[in-house]
């Protein structure tokens, strides 16, 4: 007997469920673990995929594939590889390591995944950005027309930085680089500071969070640490996700200032990776993935539709040499570069930024014509002096032999003073422009004062002429 009873019953929620199923799973067994390589019998993978290493204590470790050789898949593990045995489950997640992005990201510190380095709960993302993803093309690119203030007076007068210009910081290791980095951060009008904090110390870590940034400066950024004891893979991926953080903030139509400290260390802990996976030494030891993959990452900053990214990425400069393979290969992709010199530091003027050797490529575009005047007077000036230094120094130059170098000599010290600047000495672009002008006698418009003293002065000048008209 059939029944009349009927019921609309609800199917949407079981649906749901089965198109989200894991219908089918990968998974392989550790074969062998040799010291940073995991050997891996399957899973079925793609490189940079993200898969889990099941422990036999019930625990998980997050890994990356970073190499395959016939049914062989090499893994690098994101943690300690502590408790991984023969026969341990390895699981494919099917997907490439993706960072949890949101407005909630401002005031916190996250590690190389992205997630809570801090001791403020989990972050809310808003959605997820691809860890390693593409530059913006090229003809989406706006051009650097406006400049962007770092309150550092000397990079702010003599090597004036356009939003979404890229720069390299170069030095030996201590002589300034993470102070540099510092005032840029405190300082900056940018709106958002995205700070990558790649194979530092961890001391040095809370004392650029705490001391050096501050709580102020804080609120307005998101630093991401992967201190230098953790695995390698942790420090190359970082550099990744500290971009994609900067990119999301960007698409939102926010100026960023992204700094990054620093691409030695980045390069370093890929070729720790690549000699491990069996990659050929070229460059002093350096495979060549390393110099492969250094553009495809600072190409990912700079202008797009939306917003823009200005890059500082620091170089430790091996044993002072300009010329060394990464050093050369940055330099040669970046638009401009800061060089810090020792003798400077050790002469305690800080910042101890070698005027003379950096060049900051984009300037003439966002600085004024006055502007670049007393540059260039400052420039000259300074040019002179360090070529007959030495006569000077040593009293073989008599006053009265050359007017010009007279003047230098005269200008010296006043020039190192203006160069100059404490730490904790914010100085805005009007009060840099203002000094400038009155150290070198050129008059500096009030009209160059602004972000885009160029249009401005073009705008002017068409009223004129069609007041004129």
């Amino acid at each position: 007997m059939r029944s009349s009873y009927t019921a609309e019953f609800n199917f949407s929620k079981y649906l749901e469920q089965v198109v989200d199923a894991e219908t089918i799973l990968y998974i392989g067994r550790v074969v062998a673990v040799r010291g940073l390589d995991i050997e891996c019998e399957g899973p079925r993978s793609a490189i940079g995929e993200i898969c889990t290493i099941k422990l036999n204590n019930g625990k998980s470790i997050l890994a990356e594939v970073v190499g395959l050789e016939g049914k062989i898949v090499r893994v690098t593990a994101f943690g300690d590889t502590k408790g991984i045995e023969v026969g341990c489950e390895v699981i494919a997640t099917g997907a490439m390591l993706q960072v949890p992005v949101g407005m909630s990201l401002l005031g916190r510190v996250v590690d190389a995944t992205g997630h809570a380095y801090d001791d403020l709960g989990e972050i809310e993302p808003e959605c997820y950005y691809p860890a390693i993803n593409n530059p913006p093309s090229p003809m989406s690119r706006k051009p650097v027309e406006r400049r962007i203030t770092t309150g550092v007076r000397s990079i702010d007068s003599m090597l004036t930085v356009g939003k979404g210009q890229r720069l390299g910081i170069f030095a030996g290791s201590g002589v300034g680089k993470s102070t540099l980095l510092s005032m840029i951060a405190r300082n900056t009008d940018a709106d958002v500071n995205v700070i990558g904090l790649i194979g530092e110390r961890g001391r040095e870590v809370l004392d650029f969070i705490k001391r050096d940034l501050g709580e102020e400066g804080l609120k307005r950024s998101v630093v991401v640490v992967a201190t230098s004891d953790q695995p390698a893979i942790c420090r190359l991926r970082s550099a990744y996700v500290c971009t994609a953080i900067a990119e999301y903030f960007r698409d939102k139509g926010k100026d960023v200032m992204l700094m990054f400290d620093s691409v030695t260390r980045f390069a370093e802990a890929q070729r720790e990776i690549g000699l491990a996976n069996g990659e050929p030494p070229a460059q002093k030891g350096f495979p060549p993935s390393v110099f492969d993959l250094i553009p495809k990452l600072l190409e990912r900053a700079g202008t797009n539709d939306k917003g823009s990214i200005t890059a500082f990425y620091t170089v430790l400069v091996s044993g002072d040499d300009m010329n060394e393979p990464i050093t050369d290969r940055v330099r040669g992709t970046l638009d401009g570069h800061i060089v810090l010199n020792r003798k400077l530091a050790n002469a305690f003027h800080y910042p101890a930024i070698d005027i003379l050797q950096s060049i900051s490529r984009l300037s003439k575009r966002v600085t004024g014509k006055n502007t670049q005047k007393a540059c260039g007077k400052i420039r000259t000036l300074m040019a002179m002096y360090q070529e007959k230094e030495t006569v000077i120094t040593t009293g073989l130059y008599s006053k009265g032999t050359s007017p010009e170098l007279d003047l230098a000599i005269d200008m010296h010290d006043k020039i190192e003073e203006f160069l100059k600047q404490e730490e904790f000495e914010p100085s805005t672009m009007e009060q840099t422009l203002k000094k400038l002008s009155e150290l070198t006698g050129i008059d500096i418009p009030e009209s160059e004062f602004s972000e885009s003293p160029l249009i401005v002065a073009t705008q002017e000048q068409e009223k004129l002429v069609s007041v004129e008209n």
